[in-house]
């Protein structure tokens, strides 16, 4: 999941209940998005076609929000080296996260997911030189623990390596996106960050394109197209959520994804997620609660610092 990381401005208009709507929404949109992906790889489509239809419809999305929006002034923008990052990531971020779900099935795909925040705990230590104290190495190390619950024996997801790497792998760069983009998040409109997105990632693969493209049924152009418009939809989704909220209060709602990826899951493919699954689930899900209260109280004695400082 590639959303902004920011907290809102304290002194902007706060409003949680569409906050957390606009995010519930936004992880069901995610939901149907991958269920849309998997089912027509099913049916042929390769990954190459997915991420392409993915990119190429929604982009009419992005434009359309910035014709609503901001108009298309604001994508003249001193940022391109950002959005430019971003996408490279972002692209490699979402061909593993395909991938994991297409191997998987919805639900352990979707907890393995939730390992991104303790992976940006991680990447904070390397990149921006933090010191995270015993409680949140702490947390850490449990939410590692939750995936081997769900990878050990009785675990569904420990039967494909390969969906297994690919899950935590996008884990992992969807950790090292939301540090760009919590920066392109003070900056930039939402509709912009998708436009720049898939506009930039469009072109490398409309060029492996001719060796991967294939005629496809009525059911499959649907699929695919209805991974683009929706994927387009949920990303708008996501960074306006942020708009209206903080991030302590508004990222818990991504948990929510677990529930509708389990009903895909058992409404499509009659898959039921076993109880190592919602074990792990609960470990990980937990553990990143936790990073997330943490953070909210650095965030908050930093203010009280502020505040009292002469």
């Amino acid at each position: 999941m590639n959303a902004p990381h920011r907290l809102t401005d304290d002194h902007g208009e706060t409003r949680p209940f569409l906050a957390m709507g606009l995010r519930i929404i936004a992880m069901l949109a995610i939901s149907v998005m991958f269920a849309c992906a998997k089912w027509s790889s099913e049916r042929d489509a390769n990954i190459v076609e997915i991420l392409f239809y993915r990119q190429l419809f929604a982009l009419p999305v992005a434009v359309g929000s910035l014709f609503l929006g901001p108009g298309l002034a604001a994508l003249r923008t001193p940022h391109k080296s950002l959005h430019l990052s971003r996408s490279v990531f972002g692209m490699i971020s979402m061909v593993l996260s395909f991938l994991g779900y297409i191997l998987l099935p919805l639900a352990e795909a979707t907890t393995i997911g939730f390992t991104m925040p303790i992976f940006a705990t991680l990447m904070s230590v390397f990149f921006l030189g933090e010191r995270p104290g015993i409680h949140r190495w702490a947390a850490v190390i449990t939410g590692f623990l939750g995936v081997l619950v769900i990878v050990g024996p009785g675990g569904h997801a420990g039967v494909n390596t390969p969906g297994l790497a690919a899950a935590l792998g996008a884990a992992l760069l969807t950790a090292a996106v939301s540090l760009l983009i919590r920066q392109l998040g003070r900056v930039e409109p939402p509709a912009v960050i998708v436009f720049y997105f898939a506009a930039l990632s469009l072109p490398f693969l409309a060029v492996l394109m001719p060796w991967f493209a294939q005629a496809h049924d009525p059911e499959t152009w649907a699929a695919l197209i209805a991974t683009g418009l929706i994927g387009g939809v949920a990303q708008l989704l996501l960074t306006s959520a942020l708009r209206w909220g903080p991030v302590s209060l508004v990222l818990p709602m991504d948990y929510s994804s677990l529930l509708w990826s389990t009903a895909l899951g058992w409404l499509i493919w009659q898959n039921w997620p076993g109880n190592s699954t919602w074990a792990g689930a609960a470990i990980i899900a937990g553990s990143s609660l936790y990073i997330l209260w943490r953070e909210r109280l650095k965030h908050l004695e930093s203010l009280d610092r502020e505040i009292s400082a002469p």
